[in-house]
C-alpha cells in the first residue's frame, strides 16, 4: 500500500483530507482482526486512485488498543473498528465469541466484532461494504459534518473483562516465557 500514507497520528489537517484508522486488539492471533486489515487494506487499494483524483489525501493508521486506558481514550467499542474521518463504518456493534482473543487472556471469553452486510454476517467485513461506507461517509457531506457523538461513551463489559485478564496472564507469566505471551 505504498500509495497510502501510513500515520499514528490521527488528526485531519485538511478538510479535504481522509483519514482511515483501524482500531484492533491483536494483528498477531486474532483472524478476525487480521481478516479486517487485509480486507481494508484491499479497499483502499482500489479506492486510491478515485480519491487521489478527487484532491483527497489518505492516511492510513492502525492503532493498536493495548490498555483499558487507550479503550478509553479512542472511544473503542469493539474489535476490530474501521473508522473514516472519525466515524464507525458500522455503527451498529454486533458481537460474538473470539477464541483467538481469548487465547490472548487468563480465562476471559472474549467477544469480537461480527460485520453485518445486506443482512448478512461476516467475520471479516466484505471489501464492497468498506468500498460502500468509505464513500457513503466522505462523499455525504452531512455525514461529514456531524461527529460521533462520545458523551454517553462507557467501556464495555467485554473490554473490560478482555484487559484485566489479559493484564493476569502477563503478571503470571515469567521473564523466560514471555515469548509465549503474546499480548503482552
Amino acid at each position: 500500500m505504498n500509495k497510502v500514507k501510513s500515520d499514528s497520528n490521527n488528526s485531519i489537517t485538511r478538510s479535504n483530507n481522509v483519514v482511515i484508522d483501524l482500531l484492533y486488539l491483536d494483528l498477531s492471533v486474532c483472524t478476525r482482526c487480521q481478516g479486517t486489515e487485509s480486507s481494508l487494506e484491499d479497499s483502499l487499494e482500489s479506492l486510491i486512485e478515485l480519491l487521489q483524483s478527487s484532491d483527497r489525501e489518505v492516511k492510513f493508521n492502525k492503532i493498536h488498543i493495548e490498555t483499558k486506558e487507550q479503550a478509553i481514550q479512542h472511544h473503542f467499542v469493539s474489535s476490530p473498528t474501521i473508522r473514516v474521518n472519525g466515524k464507525d463504518v458500522q455503527m451498529k456493534v454486533k458481537e460474538s465469541h473470539c477464541s483467538t482473543c481469548s487465547s490472548l487472556t487468563d480465562g476471559a471469553s472474549v467477544d469480537c466484532r461480527v460485520w453485518v452486510y445486506k443482512d448478512k454476517e461476516y467475520s471479516v467485513p466484505p471489501k464492497t461494504m468498506i468500498i460502500d461506507a468509505v464513500l457513503n461517509i466522505i462523499y455525504n457531506t452531512k455525514e461529514m459534518s456531524e461527529q460521533e457523538d462520545h458523551s454517553q461513551y462507557r467501556l464495555s463489559k467485554n473490554l473490560i473483562e478482555y484487559f484485566e485478564k489479559k493484564d493476569q496472564l502477563c503478571a503470571n507469566v515469567t521473564p523466560s516465557k514471555s515469548s509465549s505471551c503474546g499480548s503482552c
